[in-house]
């Protein structure tokens, strides 16, 4: 009887020690698979920036002009021209940039794949993202987004970028820590010709319907980032105003 009951005992510590395993290993996995998605997610991203910077290298070689080279220069004065018409009009179109969720531009036509016009890199926040054209949840699960109605990122006077994206997503942080930015930050643009540098200017949160706030401002070179806000909540935006620096 006492042999029965010492077994019955040592069995149930090898039960309880195989539960608190299990337990340690499941908590483990929860607490490393954000970082693993992360690290699955940025190897990604460089091998998707890989490519387009093959892109980017072979139209700028030195030697005869390419058919690559043309389709460059084609896509840059289209945009250039584009961003003109966009300040003279008022950007009379502009509504509710979130509901422009299709790009009103082909970027295949001009031998760029997946619809991305560059990348966005923040040191301050330790991010990089492809920048897709058009604001639709496919999009943004997978990077930032370039608001339709707002100015194409090639820079240039009368221009305001207004690049989205999520305040975190179930892989990556992206803009999750978009508060710790500072005036004076530089933020990077590496779009399909140049790469372009910026610095933080001004900080604002606004509401949804500030639509004015987001406008091309004369004479000024913008990139504007812009995402939800409060952390986890959706009723305000958190909107970060960067001026050119150079490039």
């Amino acid at each position: 009887m006492k042999k029965e009951k010492q077994r019955q005992k040592k069995k149930s510590r090898i039960i309880l020690y195989l539960l608190a395993g299990v337990l340690f290993l499941s908590g483990l996995v929860v607490l490393m698979y954000p970082k693993f998605t992360d690290y699955q997610y940025r190897r990604e991203v460089a091998e998707t920036k890989q490519i387009f910077m093959q892109h980017v290298e072979s139209s700028s070689d030195d030697g005869e002009e390419s058919e690559s080279d043309n389709l460059t220069e084609k896509l840059y004065q289209e945009l250039v021209r584009r961003n003109t018409e966009l300040y003279e009009e008022h950007q009379k179109d502009l509504k509710d940039p979130f509901s422009y969720q299709q790009p009103d531009i082909d970027l295949s036509q001009y031998g760029i794949s997946d619809n991305i016009i560059g990348f966005l890199k923040i040191d301050r926040m330790g991010i990089e993202l492809p920048i897709y054209l058009g604001a639709n949840q496919k999009n943004m699960a997978k990077g930032a987004v370039h608001l339709t109605e707002t100015s194409y990122p090639v820079g240039g006077g009368n221009t305001n970028c207004v690049i989205a994206a999520h305040r975190g997503y179930s892989r990556t942080a992206m803009f999750r820590d978009i508060e710790e930015l500072q005036i004076g930050d530089e933020i990077e643009i590496q779009n399909f010709r140049e790469k372009l540098i910026y610095k933080v200017a001004e900080i604002r949160v606004i509401s949804p319907t500030d639509i004015n706030e987001l406008l091309i401002q004369p004479g000024r070179d913008l990139v504007t980032l812009i995402t939800c806000h409060p952390y986890r909540h959706n009723y305000q935006r958190y909107v970060v105003f960067c001026e050119r620096v150079s490039g």
